[in-house]
């Protein structure tokens, strides 16, 4: 099983999750994709983060989290064991996201969301050191204009890293390394292992 955490302001419609959920039917494994909405409240979307997992094993759950979704799924590799690909993920998002306060809009969406003080908090209480970097591999871009590469990369030091250089923060090209993302998350031709 596979799922996709998105990022902020973002949706089961982003072109990531399309493209994973794409690659994973046409390889005859759309039934093992699941990419949930998280609400903007990060104690809510962790909590749906975890409901997800709670019938698969560790051993055969993959997360893929794509910036504050990198966040969610680092929290939630730790707590339940299993594997991780980061995709630019947020480090403080706390701090980062403070400016964002307030009514926004959410991308590949005509919906809003509103982005409360409080939730700050509930950001830092999610916050969780790397106690197993080998069930981890981080996708950073240098060209990542909102989240510093070299933060990413000091995050998960021991973990597998692909330093993409240039690209962005949404990974654009992202089409270049699904199936790279894939096999780490044990999809091989003929299936899961």
């Amino acid at each position: 099983m596979i799922i996709y955490l998105h990022g902020f302001r973002s949706s089961p419609a982003s072109r990531k999750a399309v493209m994973l959920r794409d690659r994973l039917t046409a390889l005859g494994h759309g039934a093992e994709f699941r990419c949930p909405a998280l609400p903007a409240s990060p104690r809510a979307a962790a909590e749906i983060a975890l409901a997800e997992t709670q019938e698969t094993p560790a051993g055969e759950l993959s997360l893929i989290g794509s910036s504050l979704g990198g966040f969610y799924a680092t929290w939630l590799a730790e707590r339940v064991g299993c594997r991780a690909v980061l995709l630019n993920p947020a480090i403080d998002p706390a701090r980062d996201l403070e400016a964002h306060v307030g009514r926004q809009p959410v991308f590949f969406s005509n919906d809003e969301i509103d982005f409360r003080p409080e939730f700050l908090a509930e950001l830092r209480a999610l916050e969780t050191p790397v106690t197993r970097p080998e069930r981890y591999f981080l996708l950073a871009a240098t060209g990542d204009s909102v989240i510093d590469y070299r933060t990413m990369v000091a995050k998960y030091t021991g973990a597998r890293q692909h330093v993409i250089d240039g690209s962005n923060h949404e990974l654009t090209d992202f089409a270049s390394y699904i199936d790279e993302v894939l096999a780490f998350c044990g999809m091989t031709p003929g299936g899961f292992n």
